[in-house]
């Protein structure tokens, strides 16, 4: 059902219908309605109400021939709970307002009831609004009364709903998981809750509920699934909540190809039940080796071209000493062409810099070529031949802007992904619609300079390729691993892995990382135990539901479909969480005020 068709039932002692249900077709019927004053017009002594609630507004009349009631309406203000008894009637003759499904009708007050009044709201209530997201996220429960707010949350109920019934027809059971749980630290920070009957020791909120759910594949539960809330205390990032909800799904005895083909469905059930929008499958693949190369990161906007060009072998001779330095030092030397952009002036130019400098880039060097010719920037270092061969390895046309990044891969590939997305965003590049893109064969681990040793590029629960086993401990950063995340728009959207289920690879793993024994018994032994009882090879799925739905409804902000974020730095200003607790609880709980 979409907002605009008619509410179910919702009669009780004070409303017959809802604002948002009345038509042509109930003129001359005897109506009780009830919300919220949207605004007051008084036009040649008649009184005009739009009364609002979540299904729409109602335009309500009020007549100076009924004294007590016109008087009571004349004090009115925005934002007013109040319950009307009347007749529907016709608006008068051009008077109907075809934006509204109840334009055609208004009702004639003969009965009014203020059940709430209600302050000045720092806000208007309309969907026009400019006030700032702190003023919002203040008030939270104003600007929830937006149509466009409401409008979003129940774009994400209906989505939610469909991929519930979607899932439950393929067999899937939905299982809720433990909320305090034992701490794991082998991924983000986790969020702990000190124990009150046992002092000194703490449960831990969940980053997801990823042990219970393989723990329901060895219990023999082989479809499981929920709508999960997830909790990391993550520093400040402009993409990520504290706490966010996901679709937690696993399957037994499945690939990876299984895997695929359920995502893709519940993307279908996601975007058509919340949106009315159908989506084509199968979507894209690319391994990650693949997406760094073309697009330097592993979640590629691909609604756009500006692939990227290794030109290290075109360049490492030159007599330009920054690539040829870095060439010879094990770097290398990469560039995009930017449509358009030679008629850039050089401050134009030169804003591009700040883009790739948080990602360790030293600068951006850059040549224009129009109508065959190479001009500006380090174009003199080069021969033409040289030039010739970088604008064919970037795909260059004549108008372009080549611009470049020397410096070690990782840097040199997230400085050019970074221009690569401001570039595609300035020169309006994008194509409208959904580009989904499932990234395959994610390395298995990560070195961590900070740490000295290798981490899990997902988490330790990731299988390794087959192919690659004998290399976990002679030369772990070539094993790839049996993971893939899901991306639409530039976004990862989901991440999932076929998951180890024997007990000696598990541990394996465990060692590879660098854990002693009693650090696996400690932390994990709980876990391995049970893969030693008989486990299935099972695989799963955790797309993140608050991220879809903004991406859906065209949203820039996830926060537009929470009903209750928190601002960027984990923060509630609505009811000041986080906030102190007095000495007494401290006490309880065995921390002294002041530690």
């Amino acid at each position: 059902m979409t907002d605009a068709q008619k509410a179910p039932d919702l009669s009780t002692g004070y409303r017959t219908h809802s604002c948002g249900d009345l038509r042509a077709s109930d003129v001359g019927e005897k109506v009780k309605l009830a919300g919220w004053v949207q605004n007051r017009r008084d036009h040649g002594g008649l009184l005009f109400i739009d009364l609002r609630d979540r299904y729409g507004p109602t335009q309500v009349v009020f007549h100076p021939e009924g004294k007590e009631t016109f008087a009571a309406a004349e004090k009115l203000g925005a934002e007013f709970v109040i319950h009307v008894e009347g007749e529907v009637a016709e608006r008068p003759a051009g008077n109907a307002n075809p934006k509204l499904t109840t334009g055609e009708i208004e009702v004639h007050a003969a009965k009014l009831e203020v059940l709430s009044t209600a302050e000045t709201p720092p806000f208007e209530i309309q969907d026009w609004i400019d006030a700032g997201e702190e003023v919002r996220l203040r008030y939270r429960y104003l600007d929830l009364r937006r149509p466009v707010m409401q409008k979003a949350l129940l774009a994400r109920h209906r989505g939610v709903l469909a991929v519930r019934e979607f899932l439950s027809g393929e067999g899937f059971v939905e299982v809720e998981t433990p909320l305090l749980a034992k701490s794991t630290p082998e991924g983000a920070r986790d969020f702990l809750v000190p124990s009150r009957l046992y002092p000194g020791k703490f449960y831990a909120l969940p980053q997801s509920p990823q042990l219970f759910k393989q723990l329901l594949m060895v219990a023999g539960f082989d479809r499981y699934f929920q709508v999960a809330r997830c909790l990391r205390d993550e520093d400040p990032r402009a993409d990520r909540v504290a706490e966010h909800t996901q679709f937690d799904i696993e399957m037994s005895f499945a690939s990876q190809e299984d895997v695929f083909r359920l995502g893709e469905g519940v993307m279908r059930a996601l975007f058509k039940g919340g949106a009315e929008i159908d989506l084509a499958t199968p979507f894209e693949r690319m391994t990650y080796a693949e997406c760094v190369r073309r697009f330097g990161c592993d979640k590629p906007d691909l609604r756009f071209g500006l692939e990227l060009a290794d030109v290290s072998e075109i360049v490492k001779d030159s007599d330009f000493k920054v690539f040829r330095g870095a060439v010879e030092a094990g770097g290398v030397v990469r560039a995009l062409a930017a449509p358009g952009c030679a008629s850039w002036s050089r401050k134009e130019i030169e804003s591009l810099v700040p883009v790739a400098e948080p990602f360790g880039a030293k600068g951006v060097a850059w040549v224009k070529f129009e109508a065959g010719e190479f001009a500006g920037g380090i174009a003199k270092f080069f021969a033409k031949d040289v030039l010739a061969s970088i604008a064919k390895a970037t795909g260059a046309e004549s108008g372009a802007l080549i611009v470049f990044v020397a410096d070690k891969p990782k840097v040199v590939d997230a400085s050019l992904a970074a221009l690569r997305n401001h570039l595609g965003a300035k020169l309006e590049l994008a194509e409208d619609g959904f580009r989904f893109l499932w990234v395959t064969d994610f390395p298995l681990f990560n070195y961590s300079e900070t740490e000295k040793r290798w981490t899990s590029e997902h988490h330790p629960f990731t299988a390794p390729a087959r192919e690659d086993l004998d290399l976990i401990e002679s030369d772990p950063g070539r094993v790839r691993s049996q993971s893939y995340d899901l991306v639409v728009n530039g976004m990862e959207v989901a991440s999932g892995s076929v998951r180890i289920h024997e007990e000696r690879l598990q541990k394996r793993i465990f060692e590879a990382l660098k854990l002693a024994p009693e650090q696996i018994e400690e932390r994990f032994g709980f876990f391995t135990r049970a893969l030693s009882y008989g486990t299935p090879p099972h695989a799963g799925l955790a797309p993140g539901v608050d991220r879809l739905c903004a991406i859906m409804l065209g949203l820039e902000s996830i926060r537009e479909v929470i009903a209750f974020p928190k601002t960027q730095r984990a923060q509630d200003l609505m009811t000041g969480a986080p906030g102190e607790v007095d000495a007494k609880q401290l006490r309880e709980l065995g921390i002294r005020p002041g530690d």
